[in-house]
Order: structure tokens, then sequence, then C-alpha cells
């Protein structure tokens, strides 16, 4: 990190005064360094970095190499259409840590072509090439997807199953691990169809609510889609807990991709937005992959002007919503010090410092008295419940106590109020079906109606009128349909089993059967017509095995993906402040390091 801060600054007065290190008498014809010019320059630069000369002499030699190294690549790039990317590895499978690592390929190729070229050379497997925070589709080509001459990629170890003995293990590892994404992408699915009919204590239910627990009204794609970008933000901070950063980035930028599908003032209105783009950014951090420093920048601007929307210019609206911000203040921290630390590696020192003395301001305010917390827990409380109430409340041990105990209280309250509402949403629904509409009818009625039963009952009304009408108009079609393929000369039995499985497409039918030579099996021939009335019968009771099984299954995936939303709702905000407390002292220490001084 300290070699960046240095090669920043010495760009930043090459820039100032114009200096091309490729040209002469810098580098000579055959791209060798003139040595005696750069050691000139090294010599007065020094002074100005306040560091060895020898130190500045080796980062003048490395900017100057890269130079040389991308003015070859743009030379190839315009000849041959052979591109230079640079790889950003996994700190464990760089040859040379000091050294960046690149790739030459074409941009038309696909990228599982570089994927396995990657994998090869570097003995990596089961691997994900990222580019500005976006995962690259491996069936898709590089151009196709915005990576260009001299793109950053960063290589993402999805799994790293070497140490397996027996190939069976590895292969089950690659499997579940590959797995992960879309079972947590179908589990929350199953969840953002639920509308909370079915029986509380069994099937689980998930409800968007505000910061007050009222529930927001959503746009139905919206909640989908932010239904599945909060779960999978939920697996990412599971898998950030156990350390996992690789796995967790995958499922943090596959939420990315969810909430880029809601609206700004849906985005605006929430914090979660914000707090993912930190989670973002600190796995960069973790994964030490802040050459990708665009895309951090710009993920924290976004996640400071969303706190400042949500929480207002002064946490006023947090204050007004919640009567403290002591426990948000733990996300500030972290922006803050991710933003000294990319200050730090552009080699803007001042910027650095005065984030890093904000930084330090809050931790002194966040970091809790162990005494205090061992007091609380004596009383009954949970070690996240004393760290949060302590936070709230500036660290008062009775204030803290009356806090949790009224938090409890909320939660209860709000708790049996939700099963008190979808208990009287099933005791409509019920009495819905006793009027003979389906269950899942009913439910779909009742929830368009807002929960008002008239307005339910009004529209199952209309519905099924319309489709009775639908019925005798299809039934009048199908006549002259089957009329048609008679007058062909095929069987009438055939002929209606050839309607009923082409869905009433003549022309298709009539394919099936010159095809068959005008005869189908008998298996064909038992197909029942798909339904289309509102009132046909649930598929409970149609095919029960079948439908018993799918639930089961979509129950236990369902389960699966619901271990990882933590039951306490300021989960997010529970943090121990280790981690920080270690880059706090990186930074301090790298900062300390000379006299304060941007170049």
């Amino acid at each position: 990190m300290a070699e960046q801060n240095t090669e920043a600054k010495l760009k930043n007065q090459l820039k100032q005064e114009k200096i091309q290190l490729w040209n002469p008498p810098y580098t000579d014809d055959d791209n060798q360094p003139g040595q005696q010019h750069m050691q000139e320059l090294a010599e007065r630069f020094a002074p100005l970095l306040c560091l060895p000369v020898s130190e500045v002499g080796g980062a003048l030699e490395t900017i100057r190499a890269q130079a040389v190294k991308r003015g070859k690549g743009n030379k190839t790039f315009r000849e041959t259409n052979v591109a230079t990317l640079e790889l950003l590895l996994p700190r464990d499978n760089k040859k040379d840590p000091k050294m960046k690592d690149y790739l030459e390929t074409r941009l038309d190729v696909l990228v599982q072509e570089v994927v396995d070229r990657i994998g090869e050379e570097y003995g990596l497997k089961y691997i994900k090439l990222i580019l500005n925070g976006r995962t690259l589709c491996a069936d898709q080509r590089l151009d196709e997807q915005g990576v260009k001459n001299h793109s950053k990629m960063m290589v993402l170890k999805v799994s790293d199953a070497e140490w397996k003995q027996q190939l069976s293990e590895e292969e089950e590892k690659k499997k579940n691990q590959n797995e992960s994404i879309q079972r947590t992408q179908k589990g929350f699915q199953i969840l953002s169809e639920r509308d909370g009919s079915e029986d509380p204590d069994t099937t689980p239910f998930l409800e968007i609510a505000d910061q007050r627990g009222n529930p927001l009204k959503i746009p139905h794609q919206e909640k989908k889609a932010l239904i599945l970008a909060m779960g999978f933000h939920e697996k990412g901070r599971s898998l950030m807990k156990k350390k996992q950063f690789d796995n967790a980035l995958c499922h943090l930028l596959q939420a990315d991709q969810q909430f880029s599908k809601c609206g700004s003032a849906l985005l605006g209105s929430v914090d979660n937005y914000a707090v993912l783009q930190l989670d973002i950014v600190w796995c960069y951090r973790a994964l030490e992959a802040l050459s990708c420093l665009d895309d951090g920048k710009s993920r924290l601007q976004r996640a400071e002007d969303c706190f400042l929307q949500c929480y207002g210019e002064q946490q006023q609206r947090l204050l007004m919503i919640k009567g403290n911000t002591g426990r948000e203040e733990v996300l500030f921290l972290r922006l803050y010090l991710l933003q000294s630390l990319l200050s730090y590696i552009e080699g803007n020192d001042v910027q650095a410092r005065h984030q890093l003395s904000k930084v330090e301001s809050l931790y002194g305010r966040l970091c809790l008295d162990s005494e205090k917390m061992a007091q609380l827990m004596t009383l009954g409380f949970s070690e996240r419940e004393a760290r949060l109430g302590l936070r709230a409340c500036q660290g008062d041990v009775q204030e803290a106590a009356i806090h949790i105990s009224n938090q409890r209280q909320e939660r209860e309250e709000l708790r049996q109020r939700e099963r008190r509402k979808r208990s009287r949403r099933m005791e409509v629904i019920s009495t819905l079906t006793e009027l003979g509409f389906s269950r899942r009818d009913a439910a779909r009625a009742l929830h368009h109606a807002d929960g008002d039963v008239d307005k339910a009952y009004g529209i199952l009304l209309d519905s099924s009128q319309a489709a009775l009408a639908t019925n005798n108009n299809t039934e009048a079609v199908s006549a002259e349909k089957l009329e048609q393929l008679l007058y062909l000369g095929f069987e009438r039995e055939v002929s209606e089993a050839a309607l009923r499985l082409t869905g009433g497409d003549v022309q298709s039918a009539t394919q099936l059967l010159l095809d068959n030579q005008g005869v189908l099996s008998p298996e064909l021939l038992s197909v029942s017509p798909p339904s289309t009335s509102s009132s046909s019968p649930s598929p409970s009771s149609e095919e029960p095995s079948t439908s018993s099984s799918s639930s089961t299954a979509d129950n236990e995936l369902v389960n699966e993906v619901l271990e990882d939303i933590s039951r306490h709702e300021e989960d997010y905000l529970d943090l121990t402040l280790e981690e920080e407390s270690e880059l706090i002292a990186t930074m301090k220490s790298y900062l300390n390091r000379g006299p304060t001084h941007t170049v």
C-alpha cells in the first residue's frame, strides 16, 4: 500500500511538470532507462516526498516501465487487435507480489476462453472475472461486456479445492459453491411471491417495512427485485462474517444487480443500498483488490449520498425516527475509514489524515467499556443488545438497560400485530373460499384489494364472468378448428389430442399429425386439456403427490436461505470494530512514515 501511495504522488508531480518517462532522455531507443536522468529526477523528487532517494528511484522506474509497456500495448492493439489486460490476482497466486500481471488477448473471444487461460497459467480453478464491480458472463465476448485495451480485471477465486484428495470431493465442493447463488436466488424468489395468506406458523413470509416497522407499499416487480437484493445481501454478509470474502463478493454483486432494478426513489428511502456499497468495498479491501480504485470511489460516494438522503443532513431524520444516532455511527466510521484508505492509495495524504481523524473520533465514542458490557449481560441481555444499547445511549448503562427493554417490548408488539393481521387475512380468505372461489384466487384478490373483503369479492366475481366468457368462446373456436382437421382426413380422437397438445394451433396440430402419420401414442391421447378457468380445482387436489413434493422442496429451500437472515433487525449495525481497529492502526503507521505532504 505504501508503494501505491508513493507512485500516486510521483505521477501527480510528473503530470504537473509534464514529464514523460517513456520518452528520451528517460527512456532510450531500446526502451531501457536513461540512468543519469532518472537518478537526477529521483534526487530532485526525494526531498519533496520526504523519502530516501533509492525508494523514489525504484518507484520512478516502476512508473517508467509500466508506461513503456502500456505504449507497447497500444501499438500492438492498433496493429493486431490484441489487447493487454491487467489482472488483479488473489495474493496467494501472484508469481511476484511486487510485479503486476498482464494477459494479452483479442477482445472478440468468449470470457470462458480467458478464464481457461488464466486458470491454466496461474493454477486456479473455479474463478470469476470482475470488471468495474460487475461479474463477466462466461458465455459472452469480452468486448460485449465493456472490456477494453488496458482494462483492469479482478480475478475472484470462487473455490479452491486443490487441497482435496479425491476428485469426487472436489466436484462436490464445486457443485455446492456453483449452486449457492442459484439456490439463494430461487429461495428468495419463492419468498417474494408469497403474500402472507398462508398459515403464519408454518409458511415464512417477508414484508418490506420502514425503520418504524410499517409495511411499505411497493409495486410488485420492484418488491421482487428488492427482496432478491436484500436476500443476496444477507447471504453475502453471512459469508463475510465467516471471512469467506471471495464468495461473499459474488453474492454482494448479485445484490447490487438486483438493486439496480429498483427505482431511485425507493433506493433513496432505505439505507440497505448504502450499506451494500460499503460491504462491497470492504470485500475489495479484504481481498487486497483496491486497485479497483475508480469503482471503490464511486461506490463510497453512492453510499454517502444515500446515507445523506435517508438520514438527513445532520442525521436529523434518523434522530426523529429512532430517537438517537449512536448505532448508525458505525456505518459512518467504516465509510470514513475506507475513504481514508482510498485517499492514501491515491497519494492524497492530507485527505487521508482528515478522514482518519474523523474515524478516530467516532472510534473513541463507539469503542465500549468491557465492564459496562458485562453489567448489561448479567441483567440477561445478549452481547449484541448490550453493544447496540450502549452505543445508542452514549455509554450510559442505566439508560441502555431501559432502551433495550423498550426495544424488546416494541418488537414483541410488532410481532403480535403482524400475527393478528395475518390471522384476520386468513379468516377472510376462508370466507371467500366458502363462497366457491379457490384459495389462491381469493388470496390474490384480497392482496389487490388491499385487504378490503368487499372489493376482493367484486374482483373475484368479475374474473369469474370473464373466464366463463373466454371458455365459451374457446369451445366455439375449438369446434371450428377440429372441423378443419377432420376435413383433412384425420380421426376425431387424434385431432382433439393434437389440438390440446398444441394449444389450439391448427398448423402445429396438422404438422404433429403428419409427423406421426396420423397416429398418436396412448400417453399423448390421454393428456388433459389445459384449464383456463379461475374456479378450477387447486393443484393439490389434482396431483397431491407432485404438489406436496414441490411444496416440501420449496419450503426446504426457503428455510435454507432464511438461515442467513438475522432475526435482529439491527444486526448490520452490530460491528465489534475489531477489523476496523486493525485497519486504523495500519493507516496510522503508513501516514506516520514521514511529514504530511501531498504532491
